[in-house]
């Protein structure tokens, strides 16, 4: 218990973070582009198209769409305990880490919305319906942007973050609407082909698990780097800044 509060407190320490995190983006870029090169491989090449359905090569549509989607709630999840975290502990990279997060998210929102409405053409005759789930992950969309806009509208840091952490806490009811919206509605949208056994035929899992994967570790490395410019940004009179600053001058002078 002592070493899991430990991690904790080093990862409330902007130093720490942004030293370790330089370690690990390399690891997570290589295993990016090892899963992304397999998954899409795999999606665009080596799936079969789907025939029971009809649905033909959209379904390679799901590789890209159901990632995204899925990062889009994970994401706000992400940064509503982040902003609760913030609020409570009083924890500055808590703060900087939904502000990290935040335009990643709303980028995954919007492809997995893009996508879906691909999707939608073919299969259901339109681009867009008000269906329950596609409204309630297009609210998702506007939350994201909102943070991002509430944040940007205060000149004062601090009071920025606690607005914005707010709107994160409370904009978060909607990841539960969003995930069982098909359940709790009569929806066009199709109900959990994914998470059900026996609901996704084998030769489609591998394809879609790999790019799961490989959205995973895309996210995580864009979140890494995006939380290590606002580390830069609210730090940057701090000491430390300045030596990191001037070690790397010193190295492409090296160069």
């Amino acid at each position: 218990m002592a070493s899991r509060w430990r991690w904790f407190h080093q990862l409330g320490s902007p130093k720490w973070f942004f030293e370790k995190s330089a370690k690990w983006l390399p690891w997570i870029w290589a295993g990016t582009l090892i899963l992304l090169a397999v998954g899409l491989y795999y999606s665009l090449w080596a799936s079969p198209i789907e025939a029971r359905q009809g649905q033909g090569h959209t379904v390679r549509i799901m590789y890209i769409h159901v990632p995204a989607a899925a990062l889009s709630m994970i994401g706000y999840v992400a940064m509503a305990i982040a902003s609760t975290i913030g609020l409570v502990w009083k924890m500055k990279m808590a703060f900087a880490a939904s502000r990290a997060i935040a335009p990643i998210g709303a980028a995954m929102t919007f492809i997995a919305l893009f996508t879906g409405a691909v999707w939608g053409k073919p299969t259901w005759g339109t681009w867009w319906e008000w269906d329950a789930r596609l409204t309630s992950e297009l609210l998702l969309l506007f939350l994201y942007l909102g943070f991002i806009a509430l944040h940007s509208s205060f000149a004062e840091r601090a009071k920025a973050d606690k607005a914005a952490a707010v709107l994160a806490i409370v904009g978060v009811i909607n990841v539960p609407i969003i995930y069982f919206s098909v359940k709790w509605w009569n929806t066009l949208h199709q109900g959990y082909s994914v998470t059900q056994k026996g609901a996704l035929a084998p030769e489609f899992q591998v394809p879609l698990f790999t790019m799961i994967g490989a959205f995973y570790l895309l996210f995580i490395g864009l979140v890494i780097m995006r939380l290590r410019v606002e580390i830069l940004m609210r730090e940057q009179k701090s000491r430390w800044v300045a030596d990191w600053a001037t070690e790397q001058k010193a190295q492409k002078r090296g160069v």
